[in-house]
């Protein structure tokens, strides 16, 4: 790659985008995505097995305790990596040709020998540790690697690409692995296990995914016979037919030239024309001409109501008809691409995704589409045309987009009208005003968007310190429940347990953490507190015991509840009521040595366990919900759009936070307002039942182009 790593856009205007991503590109990363999810999944499952097993066949009890901590940081932090290096994979996708891996820049080839002391020996050790995993890969994937390289190369040609920056190779794999693992908190000889346990486990599960990976491509028609022998090659291909070409399944849209769509649309049932083919001495309307008829009734086009939901078809036969006094002709060729437009159009005039007003707002742009295609027939296959981005662009925005109370003022519907009145009053045949409406509508949203991610983000820090509280709470109840059972608690300290000393379990447990020192020494605290008012079980020094360690328990109960700045008199009357009952705890002790707690009292109470720490604390349903729902709110992403219906009506809103702590998911509508909460369960059974539905907010104008080639496959005459 070139030094200053300069990108050729494929549009050849300007850096690569997410909207000039080819749809097959775009399909492979969100497929390459789901089955890395997996993987990783079973990696950790096998880390963990391993781990075990080491700790188990141990030579010493250091060794041991390395592999133990090794499997529990694994344990804790196995969904953060996984969410790391699935982020670093799918920016490798998202930044093509400008995206650099770890290792392009920081492998030992490319470090100064003079430098080498500056480098710390553990940071040098796992870099070697890296470094050795990519170049094994690579020898042990080398075809595939190869044929995965060449297609996706293929897919981005104006983007020169080096072996190390094409998505999903080992240096993207492994520097995402690298940089998720820097943040482990474990023993340089451990984390170097752990990475050995990856070298190990990811030589021999890559196989099935490389070849997935190049499956998927295939599936989308990019080189199938990639890395075929010349006689395979010749195998492969299908005989030459005079029938209409077979376009891919899946992802073809970016590659389906109009001389391909127009193949597909002549061998079709049904297939008319706009008008009638022209009688003897007639001749067809040129597309000059027909464009210029066009420019007469675009103005007017689309703002009567009657023309919100009419197809193009149904229209413009009647449009031309008016402005040239019924002597319109079109061409074979010019009709195509009529009916290809119309068909677009009648796609997205039936999403469901968009709202009705917004479908209403676009498909008064039909004339223009239709203009620009007519001038420019790889408008079908040119995924960066800026008349395909605009559409792509008004039609992302509206994906939450919700009508506004009589009254209110509505920035986005406004911005909308105004773009698309320019188009119908300033287009003529000069498609650069579409690049000028494209840059002014992303200014727009980006500033909408920067607002209402900041609103979004005092929501999400709401809701996890929301359920940080929670947790707190629970599990400073849980201990207060799990020492105290069985136990012979006076009143009164039980109301000191539930009412003062939770705050300062739970003080503890926000500030310190549950892995922390002082968490382990408020819950030993808290079964001193207990034992000191019910001494159990009683022996012959229980009674010295209990005389010497009261002071010392009291002294500490008051100086934690200082600590936390409690009610100085309300501190007094707490602790005055745990010596008064430690007071009765001595006297019985005194008179009866065999002194033992109510039998009933040891049954009745209830015996609670501490949660464990990644189980969620919140709305544990016992409804058995099917997998596929729970696979599918598990797939769920932030950012993602769905309908919500509450009480039969259907709210839009956006998935702005997943509370790990206690497995919330937190919904926003499109101002950033939380609308909606689901646990869980509670998300898949809503799934289950239909009242949640998700929303494509995929390109618009690339679905609308798949579906056609879909439809046109599955109608023609074969």
């Amino acid at each position: 790659m070139k030094k200053n790593n300069t990108v050729v856009s494929i549009t050849g205007q300007g850096a690569v985008s997410r909207f000039d991503l080819p749809p097959a590109f775009v399909r492979l990363r969100d497929t390459s995505g789901r089955a890395l999810k997996k993987l990783l999944g079973r990696l950790f499952e096998r880390a963990d097995d391993a781990l075990f097993e080491l700790a188990d066949r141990a030579g010493t009890n250091k060794d041991q305790t390395l592999y133990f901590d090794a499997m529990r940081e694994l344990r804790l932090q196995r969904k953060t990596i996984a969410a790391s290096v699935m982020q670093y994979v799918s920016q490798a996708f998202n930044e093509v040709g400008k995206f650099r891996p770890r290792q392009s820049e920081g492998s030992l080839d490319n470090v100064d020998q003079n430098s080498l002391s500056l480098i710390a020996h553990a940071d040098l050790e796992q870099q070697v540790a890296i470094d050795s995993l990519i170049a094994k890969l690579r020898n042990r994937y080398k075809d595939p690697l190869q044929r995965l390289s060449l297609r996706v190369n293929h897919l981005v040609p104006g983007v020169e690409l080096a072996d190390s920056q094409v998505p999903l190779s080992p240096e993207i794999i492994c520097g995402g692995l690298e940089k998720a693992c820097n943040n482990l908190d474990m023993d340089i000889r451990a984390k170097l296990v752990v990475l050995k346990l990856f070298d190990r486990l990811l030589g021999n599960t890559l196989g099935d995914f490389y070849q997935e990976a190049n499956d998927t491509l295939v599936d989308a028609g990019v080189l199938p016979d990639a890395g075929l022998t010349p006689t395979a090659k010749t195998q492969a291909r299908p005989a030459k037919t005079t029938s209409a070409p077979v376009l891919p399944d899946q992802g073809g849209v970016a590659y389906a030239t109009f001389a391909e769509l127009s193949a597909l649309l002549q061998h079709r049932e049904g297939h008319r024309q706009v008008a009638e083919p022209p009688g003897t001495g007639e001749s067809n309307l040129d597309t000059e001409q027909l464009t210029a008829l066009l420019s007469e009734i675009q103005a007017s086009f689309g703002q009567n109501k009657a023309s919100e939901s009419a197809s193009l078809d149904q229209q413009l036969p009647r449009a031309l008809a008016a402005v040239s006094q019924g002597e319109a002709r079109v061409g074979q060729i010019d009709n195509d691409v009529i009916h290809l437009v119309s068909m677009l159009f009648d796609f997205i005039l039936e999403d469901r995704h968009l709202h009705p007003v917004m479908k209403a707002l676009i498909g008064r742009l039909q004339i223009p589409v239709l203009k620009v295609a007519l001038r420019d027939r790889d408008f079908f296959a040119r995924g960066g045309h800026p008349a395909r981005k605009l559409l792509n662009e008004l039609a992302l925005s509206a994906i939450g987009w919700s009508e506004k109370r009589p009254g209110q003022r509505d920035p986005l519907h406004e911005k909308i009208q105004t773009v698309v009145g320019r188009v119908l009053n300033d287009f003529t045949d000069n498609v650069s005003l579409f690049d000028e409406l494209l840059a002014d509508f992303r200014r727009f949203t980006d500033q909408d968007r920067r607002r209402r991610e900041l609103i979004e983000q005092r929501v999400r820090d709401a809701e996890e310190g929301r359920a940080r509280q929670e947790r707190a709470s629970t599990m400073a109840e849980s201990v207060i429940q799990t020492l105290s059972a069985g136990k012979a608690v006076p009143d009164s300290v039980l109301a000191v347990l539930h009412e003062v000393w939770i705050k300062y379990l739970q003080w503890v447990l926000l500030r310190e953490g549950e892995d922390s020192e002082r968490w382990a020494g408020a819950k030993e605290l808290t079964g001193h507190l207990i034992w000191s008012v019910d001494p159990q079980s009683v022996e012959g020094s229980t009674r010295g015991d209990l005389l010497r360690a009261a002071p010392a328990i009291v002294d500490d109960f008051r100086a934690a509840l200082q600590e936390i700045s409690w009610d100085p008199f309300a501190a007094d009357k707490a602790v005055q009521d745990l010596e008064k009952a430690q007071t009765e705890a001595f006297t019985q002790l005194a008179t009866s040595p065999a002194y033992r707690p109510d039998p009933k009292v040891l049954t009745e109470a209830p015996v609670a366990e501490e949660p464990e720490a990644d189980e969620p604390l919140a709305d544990r349903p016992e409804v058995q919900i099917d997998a596929r729902w729970q696979e599918q709110a598990d797939s769920l992403r932030v950012g993602a759009w769905v309908e919500v219906r509450r009480n039969d009506v259907w709210l839009r809103c956006k998935l702005a936070a997943i509370i790990r702590v206690t497995e919330k998911y937190i919904f926003v509508n499109r101002n950033g307002a939380k609308v909606a909460e689901y646990c869980r369960a509670g998300l898949a059974s809503a799934m289950a039942e239909g009242n949640i539905t998700l929303l494509d907010d995929g390109l618009i104008f690339d679905r609308a182009l798949e579906s056609i080639i879909d439809h046109l496959r599955s109608t023609r005459k074969d």
